[in-house]
């Protein structure tokens, strides 16, 4: 069967720890639509407690289960709901995706004193201070939970920089220690070294560190039994950190662990190509470049050049590594890499990554479900956000799990047309794909011989006609204007 993942959360997701039972109860349903994973948000507790989305983590070993944070349950509910939820998953046969936050911690417990040099915001390779002393909470020592599942207490010999100095303005300070001198290297260029992102900085250069780290997924492993992992923010992490994890997990669990990676660097196709060879192709990544794509032509409409959709994407040049996404929890409106895909184009999005053959699709939460929040824009100011269901989803879906199999031909001459056939395999009946963003188009598209004579109709009732396949295997499909048809047998 055609694998599909769902992201089964947003950056605004319901806070009162219910998450985890709406999984639980969705398994028949997103069994029925084929989708074959669920990417569950991070499950440990934030320095935000019962608030924190989840990417602040404070105690990777409390999923949960202790009073930390001013709350026991995460955001999204208790220790006992996650295994409730990911037990009854497997049970019907979905796999489970579990999310990765070792870039940082945050919400340190105490405060040390060490010796730590400011670096320039926008070019952390230039110092602009010489070495002092200064205060910040990088001690860790977990009073809720204490010493179970493991004694190991954080330091500031554990992180590499900090943006919080007692008494000092804000801004980022690399701590002086014995683990590593100056940053750890990093595939690409961008503000100097991209090493630093946020809260403390880990330091996975400490063998320490990296032993806890690895001591930390085979425990997590052996009490979730999951099948894949999505790893945060590895643009901000040395390569060598997680191809060691990768291979100790997978070795330690005796399961081909899938993973991928989260390289948010769009229209730079040469960084995600370095960093899987980096890594030697042990993960695949996010095609950050496609989702890019989608974002342009849904804002240019009518102006865009459909045949330009997969340039310098992942999906073209490897697709074994791509994971493919519409949108996602950083680029919904008034997020941070805010770039979402306009809902008209949203149907068209979804038929190119859950329809061709390249690329493993991940589906957006808000897109299956619908979405309602209020948050700050950038001027400061309150914004109500609708996001709706996205039109044709569950029969795109379904087209997925049904017909999209065997070869694939594609007709891709037309500017604002693009159309190809699935011819099926020997245990499916294939499809034939035609959208648009301008005009109502015909498209004459061959299906294959084995087909003549058998009519076709329109999954997403866009019409209600029907298209006969000539002797040669040819049929006229239609598709409205700005819009998508998927044609299946009857």
């Amino acid at each position: 069967m055609n694998g599909t993942m769902i992201q089964f959360f947003h950056w605004y997701s319901d806070g009162n720890g219910q998450l985890y039972d709406q999984i639980k109860n969705s398994a028949d349903y997103l069994n029925e639509l084929g989708i074959s994973s669920v990417w569950f948000p991070p499950a440990y507790k934030g320095a935000g407690g019962g608030y924190s989305v989840g990417y602040d983590p404070y105690d990777l070993f409390d999923l949960g289960e202790f009073d930390q944070k001013g709350t026991v349950p995460t955001k999204y509910g208790t220790k006992e709901q996650y295994l409730d939820a990911t037990k009854t998953l497997k049970e019907k046969g979905i796999r489970v995706v579990a999310d990765i936050v070792l870039n940082h911690k945050a919400g340190g417990d105490e405060k040390e004193r060490f010796n730590a040099i400011k670096v320039d915001e926008n070019n952390r390779q230039k110092n602009i201070s010489d070495a002092f002393e200064i205060e910040s909470f990088t001690k860790f020592t977990f009073p809720g939970r204490g010493d179970k599942y493991s004694d190991f207490k954080w330091d500031f010999t554990c992180f590499s920089g900090v943006d919080f100095a007692e008494g000092q303005d804000g801004g980022i300070y690399q701590i002086i220690h014995d683990h590593g001198d100056g940053w750890e290297e990093m595939i690409g260029s961008e503000k100097g070294n991209y090493d630093y992102l946020m809260y403390n900085d880990i330091e996975h250069r400490n063998p320490f560190v990296r032993e806890e780290l690895n001591y930390w997924g085979k425990w997590y492993f052996e009490q979730i039994d999951f099948d894949g992992v999505r790893l945060d923010a590895v643009k901000h992490q040395s390569p060598e950190f997680y191809k060691e994890w990768l291979q100790l997990l997978r070795s330690n669990s005796g399961k081909d662990i899938f993973a991928v990676g989260e390289y948010w660097a769009p229209g730079q196709l040469n960084l995600l190509q370095k960093y899987i060879d980096a890594t030697d192709g042990s993960m695949s990544l996010f095609d950050s470049s496609l989702q890019q794509n989608f974002h342009v032509a849904s804002k240019e409409g009518g102006n865009y050049d459909l045949r330009r959709i997969f340039d310098e994407t992942l999906t073209l040049a490897d697709p074994a590594h791509s994971v493919t996404v519409v949108d996602n929890h950083d680029t919904q409106p008034l997020q941070q890499l805010e770039a979402p895909v306009e809902e008209w184009f949203k149907p068209i999005a979804y038929a190119l990554i859950l329809l061709r053959e390249n690329g493993y699709p991940c589906v957006f939460y808000p897109d299956l479900f619908g979405a309602h929040y209020v948050d700050k824009d950038k001027e400061g100011n309150d914004q109500e956000i609708f996001l709706n269901k996205v039109d044709g989803i569950e029969q795109l879906l379904k087209a997925r799990k049904e017909n999209a199999y065997g070869l694939q031909r594609d007709y891709f001459e037309d500017a604002h047309c693009l159309g190809w056939t699935r011819e099926g395999d020997g245990e499916h009946k294939g499809c034939a794909v035609v959208l648009s963003n301008k005009d109502q188009y015909e498209k004459p598209m061959e299906m294959g011989i084995a087909y003549a004579g058998q009519n076709f109709y329109d999954l997403l009732g866009r019409f209600g006609h029907k298209v006969t396949i000539d002797e040669n295997g040819w049929g006229n499909f239609a598709c409205p204007a700005g819009n998508v048809s998927v044609w299946i047998p009857e």
